[in-house]
This record gives structure tokens, sequence and C-alpha cells, in this order.
């Protein structure tokens, strides 16, 4: 267990690719969008079925 070690753990994150800054504003932009989607997706379906269940005189 040498990676158990404080030299083990400091050959380990040389070991590392720590990504570049362009790398991670694409990744964050890619995420941002996707989340966006997601709870635009959601908003959209919470409406639907509120007017559905409007029609059948359940919702308020």
């Amino acid at each position: 267990m040498k990676w158990f070690s404080l030299e083990g753990i400091k050959e380990e994150i040389k070991k590392v690719r720590w990504p570049k800054k362009d790398d991670m504003v694409k990744d964050t932009e890619t995420v941002v969008i996707f989340v966006a989607l997601f709870a635009a997706y959601f908003v959209l379906c919470e409406f639907v079925v509120a007017q559905f269940l409007k029609i059948f005189g359940i919702g308020a």
C-alpha cells in the first residue's frame, strides 16, 4: 500500500491530468445548458399536467 503514504499520494497527484481552462469553460457551459433545458422541460411538464387537471376540475 505504497499509495497510502504521503509520498505515494504525491506521486499519484502528479499522474492526474488536470483540465485546461478552455476545457473547463466548455464543460461548464455544457452543464449549464443541460440544467437549463432540464428545468424548462420540467416546468413545461408541470404546466401541461396542471392544465390537464384543470380540464377535469381537479386543479385550482
